[in-house]
């Protein structure tokens, strides 16, 4: 099997749609022989924070000497960005022996795996394979009926910040969604939970008391924070120093998160020192969060694709761009909160460029640049991401947002990695 031919196999349309339920994958890893059973895990859930959380738990896990599985999605620019080991992401080779071992039992199914489930199965054969100590894996939406949810009880379930998305699958209130999203807490595990709004951290109480899960609550009045630029984060956590180049309040929160992650890992064994989380912390990856791109003109990307994470992006702007004018560069996709967003960010735009994302969910440039001038802003639509690109680099500052789904494209052309 070829990687075109592996890529293929995955993108074919016939299960491209998203199914909920356990019993499909469940039955894939039967018939693979269980591999999920033979590793250890991080299991993280969550609105938002999910993929940083990852990032910089597997970041420290990696510190501190141990071969470190990770599964997050979307990719931003290659498909191989969705499983890395120690931070680097999955070979040509490994990938495609890895599909064509799933492949061989997926297709003898009688109702055959969803496209996110392949990819949980590749995942977990490859990480299997590899014998990795432990795998942190990202729940793809939910928690309960997510593919992800198969793997046994991990050494710690985490709960990021909950916010309302996917409503129509998960519930249209936070306690719905956090319920659902509690599957993922089993008997056994420990629990990291971030601290947010009191009817979530409720929910996560009543699970951890149903399964006897051991929960960690996080407090954010302990950090202190001391430097704070568009280019990373420094703050004191229990009175020791972290830094992290990742800029924004709520990445300081994620890392806590994450620091509490290890907390709980070292409470079963696992052995890991305060060095190791600061240097961890200090290495972390994790492209497309308020990243800053080019700094002549400054051009900001930011995947922040729901009106939670356009809060963040506001506050972001209010702390390290005030005064200026932004030229927005934005695409989202038909089902978010976009017309919230917008108002949210119209008091700080000189303009928005409207661009539409490579999603069959998008909402067509056209039509996004219709509500916002309508919402009084002023906005013009391209026909491409590209000749949105060219025209936002002739203005300074420019903010790159709505979606993940844009983010690999406009980040390839502002680096040059793209022929414009």
């Amino acid at each position: 099997m070829t990687e075109q031919e592996a890529l293929e196999y995955i993108d074919n349309g016939r299960w491209s749609s998203m199914r909920l339920g356990l019993e499909r994958i469940q039955e894939l890893m039967d018939r693979l022989g269980n591999p999920q059973k033979r590793l250890k895990y991080v299991h993280v859930t969550g609105t938002n924070g999910k993929g940083s959380t990852c990032a910089m738990t597997a970041s420290i896990l990696k510190a501190s000497g141990y071969r470190v599985g990770m599964f997050t999605s979307p990719y931003i620019e290659h498909y191989s960005e969705q499983m890395m080991i120690n931070g680097e992401p999955v070979s040509t080779y490994d990938f495609t022996e890895a599909v064509e071992i799933v492949k061989n039992s997926a297709d003898s199914m009688s109702d055959h795996p969803s496209r996110f489930e392949l990819l949980t199965a590749v995942a977990l054969v490859y990480f299997e394979r590899k014998q990795c100590d432990i795998a942190v894996m990202e729940v793809g939406m939910g928690g309960a009926t997510d593919s992800t949810n198969v793997i046994p009880a991990p050494e710690a379930a985490v709960m990021t910040n909950v916010g309302l998305d996917h409503t129509e699958y998960l519930g249209d209130t936070l306690e719905k969604i956090a319920t659902v999203k509690c599957g993922i807490i089993k008997s056994g595990c420990d629990v990291v939970c971030y601290d947010g709004d009191s009817s979530v951290t409720d929910v996560v109480r009543r699970r951890c008391s149903d399964t006897g899960a051991k929960g960690h609550f996080t407090d954010f009045t302990d950090i202190k924070h001391v430097k704070s630029d568009i280019y990373g984060e420094t703050f004191t956590y229990k009175g020791i120093d972290y830094h992290i180049p990742l800029c924004g309040d709520y990445q300081t929160k994620n890392a806590v998160v994450a620091i509490e992650v290890i907390h709980a890992l070292r409470g079963r064994g696992y052995k890991i020192t305060d060095d190791n989380i600061a240097e961890g912390l200090a290495a972390v990856r994790w492209p497309a969060r308020f990243e800053v791109l080019r700094d002549n003109p400054l051009f900001i990307l930011d995947g922040g694709h729901n009106l939670q994470c356009a809060q963040a992006l506001e506050s972001n702007i209010r702390k390290y761009m005030s005064g200026m004018k932004i030229t927005f560069l934005m695409g989202v996709l038909r089902d978010k909160d976009y017309k919230d967003e917008v108002r949210l960010l119209l008091p700080y735009a000189k303009e928005f460029i409207c661009v539409t994302p490579d999603n069959e969910r998008a909402l067509p440039a056209e039509e996004l640049a219709d509500i916002i001038v309508q919402l009084g802003g002023q906005a013009r639509a391209m026909q491409n991401v590209s000749d949105g690109v060219i025209i936002a680099m002739n203005n300074n500052p420019v903010i790159a947002f709505g979606s993940l789904y844009m983010s690999g494209q406009i980040r390839r052309l502002v680096l040059g990695k793209d022929r414009i």
